[in-house]
């Protein structure tokens, strides 16, 4: 089945607790993994950040959320059990318990408030399942993925709004900063020499020239590049006895041109419009800081007494 969200989990913790008493938190997501049958990929998912893994940071919002309704305590780090109100909930045999259960609880409704002072018990009734369903970091992350597919979509419309010239210097300038073609000065005089729109040219593969990748572009706005395109790019790479090509363009590769490149003995990497916005996001090209958010955990080391 599918990973559960933070608060599917709150309920089977209070009886995980209830049944076994102190329980560390490593067992608890062991057990948690076993009642929902969850396969080896889904318990070691990756969030993102490739710090942690996602099952751990959901049941970590769960316990974070139940101790702070004091349905939960922590006797000692990384340790938890039932406290009487927990034990109280399960009397009363609820189907689920959630933030929205929680917010009966005064000293609950405190940490929410104090989180975030606009939100009120109201206004989580008609807000999308997702919202209520993510952790918060999870659901920074998700907004972060919106933000960067729109500064993608931005990104292609400017490029295919500039000219032909623009583009072959925004190419040399996202290959250096992928760690190719040397110096801007070796980058800028063998690439972009076709005049057609499009750029064709060879750049060292590092800065020592001890290979070199042939590189095609094609700024198109809706129209595909197909595999007479992506054929033509091959048989030039024949022509300079090259191994290694990158073709580029701002549009999309068909399937019959991505089967074929599969098909060849000489490395063809297709670059589309998405990719290359990704990249020019990722290597800082055309694009620049409005502000740096870090998402902070408490230490629990530093509050061991010796």
């Amino acid at each position: 089945m599918a990973l559960p969200d933070y608060q599917t989990l709150m309920l089977p913790i209070l009886k995980r607790l209830k049944a076994d008493g102190e329980v560390a938190a490593p067992a608890l997501r062991d057990q948690l993994a076993e009642e929902f049958s969850l396969s080896n990929d889904e318990v070691e998912q990756l969030l993102p950040s490739g710090k942690q893994t996602a099952l751990a940071n959901r049941v970590g919002w769960a316990l974070t959320y139940l101790r702070q309704a004091k349905v939960i305590e922590s006797p000692k780090r990384g340790h938890y059990q039932v406290t009487n109100r927990g034990s109280e909930i399960l009397l009363g045999n609820p189907e689920k318990v959630t933030t929205q259960y929680l917010m009966r609880y005064p000293e609950f409704v405190a940490f929410r408030e104090g989180n975030n002072p606009s939100e009120n018990p109201a206004d989580t009734k008609g807000a999308p399942e997702a919202s209520i369903t993510l952790t918060p970091d999870e659901q920074i992350r998700q907004g972060y993925g919106r933000l960067k597919d729109s500064l993608a979509a931005e990104l292609l419309e400017k490029i295919l709004g500039a000219s032909p010239s623009f583009f072959e210097h925004l190419v040399v300038d996202l290959l250096l900063a992928m760690g190719y073609g040397g110096s801007k000065e070796d980058a800028a005089s063998i690439v972009g020499k076709s005049g057609d729109g499009g750029i064709d040219g060879i750049i060292k593969e590092d800065r020592l020239g001890l290979d070199c990748i042939y590189v095609q572009a094609k700024r198109y706005a809706d129209k595909p590049v197909g595999r007479p395109d992506v054929q033509g790019f091959a048989g030039a790479l024949q022509g300079k006895r090259a191994r290694k090509g990158i073709f580029i363009t701002t549009s999309k590769f068909t399937a019959d041109a991505k089967g074929y490149v599969e098909s060849l003995p000489t490395t063809i990497v297709l670059i589309d419009g998405v990719q290359l916005a990704q990249l020019m996001i990722e290597h800082g090209v055309g694009v620049g800081e409005t502000g740096v958010f870090k998402i902070l955990k408490l230490d629990e080391d530093y509050f061991i007494e010796e």
